[in-house]
């Protein structure tokens, strides 16, 4: 089993994301930490453990971090995922579960440490940039970096050239980005340019109700809001579903293809939040980020439904081929 840390801002998709991880026997999720991002750091603390109650999966623990950007104003994106974080869901409050005295920052400095262990965020890298600031020794212990965010040929999602979690805390992904770099290290950037091929259609999640009912319940509740928000903005039927896709990729690395870059994060003006990735090689710098460009669509379906809803491959492949699969190949 690889060891993983989810730093995420739970947010619609991050709950999807840790769904697909936490039904996922590869994996041994050691802890999720909370990020200011989608929602607040105790709105997102809050769903996580929602989503763990869900899952029966309370032995899970969950860590706060980092409250607010590193140096701009927090923007939240409940106008995106609703005002309670999970699509207006409104789920009833986990009780007795206390935010913990240990930081997220202060959690990941101590597994990391241990050795084995793998970060996958999926929300603005804030808590990343603070451990680089306060044990650096620690994130170099890393096997992997995930990162849902960014974009290169894509446009963005919350300005015409920046994806959101690069966008909330640009300063944060600078850092992080410099700090691989400097060290040689590689993040796995899972930007828009593959994300936006991964659309959960209401063709799709009719099909999952039918084949979980409970689960497929679930993720209909929490998406309702999701699928509005992406046909009244980005006329799509259906939603986007980001996070899930960067589980699926440190899961199945060939599920993603894509280049080699340096690849920096810009923190003003018009482009704030912009990932300017130099894919020409112009600055002759070494690469530290693999950034993505190509998604198995097929591939994707088949994990994520294979594990969330706990059924077979062939019976994905029986049920769904009509509905998604054929449309893709």
């Amino acid at each position: 089993m690889k060891k993983i840390i989810i730093d995420c801002d739970p947010g619609i998709d991050d709950s999807l994301a840790i769904m697909l991880a936490l039904q996922s026997p590869e994996l041994q999720v050691l802890g999720l930490t909370i990020v200011a991002g989608n929602a607040p750091v105790e709105m997102g603390f809050q769903n996580a453990k929602k989503v763990l109650k869900f899952l029966n999966r309370l032995d899970v623990p969950v860590y706060a971090g980092e409250a607010a950007p590193r140096k701009r104003e927090y923007v939240n994106a409940l106008d995106t995922h609703g005002a309670d974080g999970l699509g207006e869901s409104f789920l009833p409050e986990v009780e007795n579960q206390p935010i913990p005295e240990k930081t997220a920052v202060e959690f990941l400095s101590d597994e990391l440490r241990k050795g084995g262990v793998s970060i996958i965020a999926l929300g603005p890298m804030t808590n990343l940039a603070k451990l680089v600031d306060t044990d650096p020794e620690a994130l170099l212990m890393a096997e992997r970096i995930v990162s849902m965010g960014g974009n290169f040929r894509s446009h963005g999602n919350c300005s015409p050239v920046a994806e959101y979690n690069y966008w909330e805390d640009p300063d944060s992904a600078k850092v992080v980005y410099a700090f691989a770099y400097e060290h040689q290290r590689m993040i796995e950037m899972v930007g828009l340019d593959v994300t936006r091929e991964i659309v959960l259609t209401p063709e799709i999640l009719e099909k999952m109700i039918t084949a979980n009912p409970v689960v497929g319940d679930f993720v209909k509740k929490i998406t309702k809001f999701y699928f509005q928000f992406h046909w009244e903005w980005e006329h799509i039927r259906g939603c986007v579903i980001n996070d899930p896709l960067a589980v699926a990729c440190f899961l199945n690395p060939e599920l993603l293809s894509g280049l080699e870059a340096f690849t920096d994060v810009e923190t003003t003006g018009i482009s704030l939040g912009q990932t300017v990735v130099d894919s020409m090689g112009f600055y002759r710098k070494e690469s530290n980020a693999r950034v993505f460009t190509k998604v198995d669509t097929i591939g994707f379906w088949e994990l994520f439904l294979t594990r969330i809803l706990q059924i077979s491959k062939k019976q994905v492949q029986e049920e769904f081929r009509e509905v998604y699969l054929e449309k893709n190949q």
